[in-house]
C-alpha cells in the first residue's frame, strides 16, 4: 500500500472545472463519418481544478475557487472535487448559470485528443466573498488562463507583493502579461504566441524582462525549460512511460510543479518532479483517474535527474 504523502502545504487554485465527456476512438472521424467508440465516461476535468486534485494527491490541501451554475452538472462537478479531498467552499455558484462542459475525443492509436468546450458561467470575484478571502490570505495562488484576469482584478495595487501567484498559460488570455508573475507556466507553443518564434532560451529571456520571477516552459515529448529572474537556468527531459491519453497532462505538470515549489526542492528537482507526475497520469483515459501519488513520483526521480545530468554534460 502507498504511504500517505506528509502534508506539503496549501494553494488556492482559481479557474476552471469541467464536466467531460470522453470517447475513445481509433482514429478521428472524417466529415459526415461514423464512428464505433471504444469507450465512452463522463469525468471531472478544467485546468485548474485537475491542478487542485494533483496537489492533493502529491500530499497538498488545495482550496478550489471557479465560478459554476446551479444546475446538475455543477452538482457532479463539486461532488468529484470533494470527493478528491479539495476544499470548494470558495466556489462560486451563480443562480440560473451553467457549468462548463466539454467533449474530449481521444484517438486510441496516436494517443492525441481533441476538444470542443461549451463555456459556463463567468467567474466573478466579490470582494466580501470566501473565495476573496482565500485568494488574500495564501501563500501561493495558481490561476488558468480564466482565473488569471479575475484575480488580477481582486488583488489590484497587491498585484505584486501578495500572494505568490502561478499562472498557467497552456491557452490564450487575452491581455496577459508577466509582470509580477512569481511562476509563469506557458506551454512554448503559448510563448511563441506571445513573443515571437524565437528559440527556447530566448523565449524564456523574454518573459522574465517583462517581469516573471521565473519561467517554466513546457514543451510535450521534449520536457521542461526553466528561467529565474536571477539567471538560473535548466532543462528536465520528459519521462518516458506508457502513454494512453494526454488528456489533463498539462493541468497535473502545473498541480506538481507547485507542490515540489512548495516543498522547496531544486529548480531542476521541481521540473522533474512535475513532469513525471504528468507523464505517469497519461495512463488514464481520463486527466485524474491515474495522477500517481508522491511515493511513485519520488521513486522515479533518480533515473529522470540522472538523464537530466548527462545532458548538461556533469
Amino acid at each position: 500500500m502507498s504511504r500517505v504523502a506528509e502534508k506539503v502545504g496549501s494553494a488556492v487554485f482559481v479557474g476552471v472545472a469541467v464536466q467531460d465527456t470522453i470517447v475513445l476512438v481509433s482514429r478521428f472521424p472524417l466529415p459526415d463519418d461514423r464512428l464505433v467508440a471504444d469507450e465512452i465516461v463522463n469525468a471531472g476535468g478544467g485546468p485548474a481544478a485537475t491542478a487542485a486534485v494533483a496537489f492533493v494527491r502529491l500530499g497538498g490541501q488545495a482550496y478550489f475557487v471557479g465560478g459554476l451554475g446551479d444546475d446538475q452538472e455543477a452538482d457532479t462537478i463539486l461532488k468529484g472535487l470533494e470527493s478528491e479531498g479539495v476544499d470548494v467552499s470558495g466556489v462560486i455558484r451563480v443562480p440560473g448559470g451553467r457549468a462548463t462542459r466539454a467533449m474530449v475525443m481521444v484517438d486510441r492509436v496516436r494517443a492525441t485528443r481533441a476538444i470542443c468546450v461549451l463555456p459556463g458561467t463567468a467567474l466573478h470575484i466579490p470582494e466580501d466573498s470566501i473565495a476573496a478571502e482565500l485568494i488574500r490570505t495564501s501563500e501561493w495562488v495558481h490561476a488558468d488562463h480564466v482565473g488569471w484576469r479575475p484575480v488580477r482584478d481582486l488583488l489590484g495595487s497587491k498585484w505584486v507583493s501578495a500572494p505568490r501567484l502561478s499562472v498557467d498559460l497552456g491557452n490564450p488570455a487575452p491581455g496577459f502579461t508577466a509582470s509580477g508573475i512569481h511562476l509563469f507556466v506557458p506551454t512554448q507553443q503559448q510563448l511563441i504566441a506571445l513573443y515571437g518564434n524565437l528559440p527556447m532560451p530566448d523565449l524564456l529571456r523574454a518573459a522574465v524582462t517583462e517581469g516573471a520571477q521565473c519561467v517554466v516552459a513546457t514543451a510535450g515529448s521534449e520536457g521542461s525549460w526553466a528561467l529565474t529572474a536571477d539567471g538560473t537556468s535548466c532543462h528536465v527531459p520528459a519521462y518516458r512511460t506508457e502513454i494512453f491519453s494526454t488528456l489533463g497532462a498539462g493541468d497535473v505538470f502545473h498541480g506538481a510543479l507547485l507542490a515540489a515549489i512548495v516543498r522547496k526542492l531544486p529548480l531542476a528537482h521541481c521540473l522533474a518532479y512535475a513532469n513525471i507526475a504528468a507523464a505517469l497520469s497519461c495512463r488514464g483515459l481520463d486527466g485524474r483517474s491515474a495522477i500517481p501519488d508522491d511515493e511513485e513520483v519520488q521513486g522515479a526521480m533518480p533515473a529522470l535527474l540522472a538523464k537530466q545530468e548527462m545532458g548538461n554534460g556533469n
